[in-house]
């Protein structure tokens, strides 16, 4: 079902955008890369998290992690993770195909800068196999994010 609302929501918000469906799974960011032929960096991340009790989803690039202060002086709070069944109550997604697409309930989106880096990105579809090629800035605009300074990219 998730890949279903996520194509749906698609459909009406980004019809340019096709998904791609893989054999190899994409619910991991190296496996990601792998079954794109891209690298790690360029897989755009999902995660769904609470700040001083407000759920939130981050967009990340691949490789990047969060870095605490920077996210409290993004979102005035230290980040925790949700868990696994939160996640998917909340999203309507399975923690390896979270994404900002077709959500259960509706969330805010933040982008981090590291995207930035890449002209185009894969975030995940709504399952275990799909994802989406996109620019940054054309995700930023679909999802309506805001852009932030909350990870640390690799060196």
């Amino acid at each position: 079902m998730s890949v279903e609302s996520v194509r749906e929501w698609l459909s009406k918000h980004a019809p340019e955008l096709p998904m791609i469906e893989t054999e190899e799974s994409t619910a991991t960011v190296l496996e990601a890369a792998q079954a794109l032929g891209v690298e790690p960096g360029r897989i755009a991340k999902t995660l769904a998290i609470r700040v001083n009790g407000d759920v939130l989803l981050l967009v990340a690039r691949g490789d990047a992690r969060l870095d605490n202060g920077k996210c409290k002086a993004a979102f005035g709070g230290r980040p925790r993770m949700l868990g696994p069944e939160e996640t998917f109550d909340l999203t309507g997604h399975r923690v390896g195909g979270v994404c900002p697409f077709g959500l259960a309930t509706a969330l805010p989106v933040f982008l981090d800068l590291s995207l930035q880096d890449f002209d185009e990105v894969f975030p995940a579809a709504g399952s275990l196999n799909s994802s989406v090629r996109v620019t940054p800035d054309r995700l930023a605009e679909i999802v309506q994010a805001r852009w932030v300074d909350a990870c640390v990219k690799p060196q």
